[in-house]
């Protein structure tokens, strides 16, 4: 045999070693790794690169979340302190109108002092609309509306004739100008009508004892031309012991006293002078937990557009007052005991 012939089988039968009993070349697939394999391969990078993506979005919610939270513990604190805050507000203005009742009941003894409204002097009228002596009653509460006349205040004198109680309404003349109809509203359902300076304004107010008294001029004409009642009733704003004027507090009063004008302030406060908006309950609370402790309570209250919770409160405060025993609410007249936060007569 020759060596061409040899060669030829030789590679025939190294084919044949390749092929298995169906034919195929199992060289190529030991050479190629299979479709099939490529695939699994994708599947799992994409498996991990999908694991590790989710832990990502999920550390982000995580720290989303915990951020979330914090800032909401910070508001919570915020509220809390607030709250704290209001309280102790609350806790304070009640034991500084205990100390100014007290005060005021002291200086009560040494101030023989009374207040009236009347209208142009009639000696044969005037007893009998505005009598001396007042219903007697072991407590005496006198409700006190400051800094009106507003849009509440033909609300105010709605709840007010609905109980048939009178009340004492201290004006002041700006508010006035702009609502001259509830002054004679005021007038007309027999409250009593008081003055409160006329712009409110401390620093022009108080500047001197000839401001103060052009001011108290002033507002006493234009009340009377508008509703024919002289006013012979003051309220102080910021009442007489502010600390706002320069001028001793006394020397207005002893003005005052000079023109048979009488001042009141307040030994119970509603808490409602304020910018903050005390709940109803608060204010409540404020003027009708004291009552009982005075012979004499007049009640701060303001008669202002944003004060709603004090119109909210005042039929609570009328029927909690009614229903005490041995009171009566009134209306400052000239058989009015003063309260007054100062001494101001001479010994």
């Amino acid at each position: 045999m020759s060596s061409r012939n040899r060669s030829e089988d030789s590679t025939s039968e190294d084919r044949a070693s390749n092929r298995d009993v169906r034919g195929y070349d199992i060289s190529k697939e030991k050479r190629r790794p299979s479709s099939g394999r490529r695939k699994t391969r994708r599947l799992r990078k994409c498996n991990v690169c999908m694991l590790i993506l989710s832990v990502i979005i999920l550390m982000a919610l995580c720290v989303v979340l915990i951020a979330r939270v914090r800032t909401l513990d910070g508001m919570v604190a915020k509220l809390t302190a607030q709250v704290e805050s209001l309280t102790r507000l609350t806790a304070q203005q009640r034991e500084l109108m205990q100390q100014m009742a007290e005060e005021a009941q002291s200086v009560m003894g040494d101030n023989a002092v009374v207040g009236s409204l009347e209208k142009e002097p009639d000696p044969e009228t005037e007893e009998s609309e505005f009598p001396e002596e007042e219903v007697e009653a072991a407590h005496k509460v006198y409700l006190t509306f400051d800094d009106g006349p507003s849009a509440n205040t033909e609300k105010i004198l709605e709840i007010l004739d609905r109980y048939d109680i009178k009340a004492t309404f201290f004006v002041v003349g700006t508010a006035c100008e702009n609502d001259e109809e509830a002054l004679k509203k005021i007038v007309e359902a027999g409250h009593t009508l008081g003055m409160h300076s006329c712009n409110h304004k401390y620093s022009q107010l108080y500047a001197s004892v000839e401001s103060f008294g052009e001011d108290l001029k002033r507002q006493q004409d234009y009340l009377y031309e508008v509703t024919g009642v002289k006013s012979t009733v003051y309220r102080f704003p910021g009442g007489s012991s502010n600390k706002v004027s320069d001028i001793a507090m006394k020397e207005f009063a002893q003005y005052l006293d000079s023109q048979d004008i009488r001042f009141f302030d307040w030994n119970i406060s509603s808490g409602d002078g304020g910018s903050y908006l005390f709940p109803a309950e608060t204010i409540i609370e404020n003027c009708t937990s004291n009552v009982s402790n005075y012979s004499t309570s007049v009640i701060l209250m303001h008669d202002s557009a944003g004060k709603s919770t004090t119109l909210e409160a005042l039929p609570t405060i009328i029927e909690k007052i009614q229903d005490m025993e041995d009171t009566v609410i009134l209306p400052i007249t000239g058989g009015t005991e003063p309260v007054q936060h100062i001494k101001w007569q001479e010994d």
